[in-house]
């Protein structure tokens, strides 16, 4: 594929690690100058940043996405130092378990709490903070990670699966609104992806049978969901605002 985002701004939430860290080398690959935030580990953010180059004008932020203000002051200071950020990827979430039969209501309530805030509410204002700023500049391109959990179902996992449910729905109501004004919302939604927030489960008793339920008995790499976010953010797709991709190596079949 012949990407090009030479001078782009891109910003890409949980770029850090995993799907993120596949997104952020892809763009940087392609002339982009990337910003990633990561929620508590400097150490990895410093490394990721290490491989994308020798440019100076990437950086890493720290960012939980559960905290509104920090979203704010972020795109304040983003703003200030790049004056336009052409492309924003909702990719941080959160995954953890919350079997009905296993847990308290106490720490049911606080699962639900965590995931929608991170994965829905947290997308949501980013959204409205990367929309507001493209409105000003007149277009720009919004890519949010949902997942396969959204179609499919999260029995042991059922706030994320639902959290991803809403940010389709919040991604197309805001692909329709955001049009008028140059801005175009994508989704991209994966199965199973090898990465870090997954590696319990895949390397777990359900690993071999969450591999098997793809004819490919395999899951995704973070860079073949990489490609797919880059297609939302190419120029050319615009007519695309709204879609969802997925990418879930036919494991989940919809029509």
């Amino acid at each position: 594929m012949n990407f090009n985002f030479s001078g782009k701004k891109v910003l890409i939430t949980g770029g850090s690690r995993g799907i993120g860290k596949a997104c952020a080398l892809l763009f940087a690959e392609h002339g982009a100058t990337v910003i990633i935030t990561y929620r508590s580990n400097i150490d990895e953010a410093t490394r990721t940043l290490s491989e994308l180059g020798d440019r100076n004008d990437h950086r890493a932020f720290q960012l939980d996405v559960a905290d509104a203000d920090a979203i704010e002051e972020l795109f304040a200071e983003l703003t200030s130092i790049y004056c336009r950020i052409d492309i924003v990827v909702n990719n941080a979430a959160i995954f953890t378990e919350h079997k009905i039969a296993e847990v308290d209501y106490r720490e049911w309530q606080t699962r639900w709490n965590d995931t929608i805030a991170a994965n829905l509410t947290g997308a949501a204002n980013v959204c409205y903070m990367a929309g507001r700023h493209m409105i000003k500049k007149r277009g720009g391109k919004i890519v949010n990670v949902s997942s396969r959990g959204a179609f499919r179902g999260e029995p042991n996992h059922p706030a994320y699966g639902a959290s991803k449910a809403g940010l389709n729905a919040m991604s197309q109501s805001m692909a329709q609104y955001l049009a008028p004004y140059n801005i175009t919302v994508g989704v991209v939604a994966p199965g199973f992806v090898e990465t870090d927030m997954a590696a319990d489960v895949l390397g777990g008793p359900a690993g071999d049978g969450i591999r098997a339920q793809s004819p490919l008995n395999r899951v995704a790499q973070p860079d073949e969901v990489a490609r797919a976010v880059a297609i939302f953010a190419s120029e050319g797709t615009e007519y695309m605002t709204g879609g969802i991709i997925d990418i879930n190596g036919a494991s989940y079949l919809r029509s």
